[in-house]
């Protein structure tokens, strides 16, 4: 049901826009909404992927694809319309493909690959997740294979961490921290150099940073640098292109919320952070509202009382969001389903409702 009216406009049928961005707090339905809008957008003849960077890769299970998709996108099967594909994050297996990719030569790739700080910890570290999105999303999208590509996101927190990540790697890649990683810290024997220069206090010294820290983490972490250095540049360059990208025209974000007046706060401060930041917000879709009472429903006693105050929350909780939105912006209310949507016919019916110009 279309509760107001704006002028951002979001029609699957037409080709525009080619980058929709979903986003919102965890547990509203997110992967669901993105599924259906990919399942709506094939079905009008648009080619469209949809993407996860979503952690729990619900949307293996929406769409029906196995394991294959976290090394490519791989064609959902029993779509119709345009081709509809399905692509899942792996973080190491991005990170591995960035590096056969783009590294000079054999054996910069394999001094890379084979590097103990890149195998034991570069697919953990904080923030791997988030620049192997921002990788992920410019590979695909540079590809040109389809007209439209919906992104699904991890819950809110992890989504701005998701959007702020093109800056943090061009802050980082021009930042004092990663000059001073690129030094040649030890020498041809694995010493480091400065110790080697202050005779015994330097092996008193380096003994006890081994004892630390771990001297055979730190010659890792250097060589890790230093085998990467020849990349630096390609990463800084698709950042930019990246950041561009998510602030462009081409791009529209869908924040998804659930009902309730105790969620407006989140979904209002959401919604602010998106356009201060200069990305183009289209419909925020409240999702699983509660529908007014069926009189016919066989549910009696104090579950059709409760039923009918969830309702009459949900009816609240929307009225007063969309007194709060500025003028002009688009807000959809999705009704609660009596199942969630597990095939590509449920998904469907739920994409519906983006059928409609908002």
């Amino acid at each position: 049901m279309i509760e107001r009216a704006g002028d951002a406009v979001i029609d699957l049928a037409e080709r525009q826009p080619p980058l929709i961005v979903v986003v919102g707090a965890g547990g509203v339905g997110k992967t669901t909404l993105a599924a259906a809008m990919g399942v709506q957008s094939a079905a009008a003849g648009v080619d469209t992927l949809v993407m996860t960077f979503d952690p729990s890769l619900r949307l293996k299970d929406a769409l029906g694809v196995d394991e294959s998709a976290r090394d490519a996108e791989v064609r959902v099967p029993g779509a119709t319309g345009a081709g509809l594909w399905a692509g899942l994050l792996d973080a190491r297996r991005t990170f591995d493909r960035l590096v056969e990719r783009h590294a000079p030569d054999g054996e910069a790739r394999a001094r890379i690959l084979g590097n103990r700080f890149y195998r034991n910890l570069a697919g953990s570290l904080a923030g791997i997740l988030e620049y192997m999105a921002v990788e992920r999303l410019w590979e695909a999208w540079e590809s040109r294979r389809w007209q439209r590509i919906i992104l699904d996101t991890p819950p809110t927190r992890q989504a701005l961490d998701f959007l702020e990540a093109p800056e943090r790697i061009v802050n980082f890649l021009d930042s004092g921290a990663l000059r001073v990683a690129l030094k040649p810290w030890f020498d041809e024997g694995g010493r480091l150099r400065a110790a080697s220069r202050w005779g015994a206090m330097g092996r008193s010294f380096e003994a006890w940073l081994d004892q630390v820290v771990g001297l055979d983490l730190l010659r890792d972490m250097a060589e890790f640098f230093a085998a990467f250095a020849p990349l630096f540049a390609g990463f800084r360059s698709r950042a930019l292109e990246v950041q561009a990208l998510l602030r462009g025209p081409e791009t529209l974000f869908v924040l998804v919320a659930g009902p309730g007046e105790e969620r407006n706060a989140d979904t209002l401060f959401f919604a602010r952070r998106l356009r201060e930041a200069g990305y183009r917000l289209g419909p925020i879709v409240v999702n699983r509202i509660h529908p007014p009472g069926d009189p016919e429903a066989p549910v009696e006693g104090e579950g059709r009382r409760l039923l009918a105050w969830l309702a009459e929350r949900d009816a609240r909780g929307v009225a007063a969001l969309s007194g709060l939105l500025p003028v002009g912006q688009p807000l959809l209310s999705l009704p609660l389903r009596a199942a969630e949507p597990v095939d590509l016919a449920s998904l469907a019916a739920l994409g519906e409702a983006f059928r409609h110009r908002t």
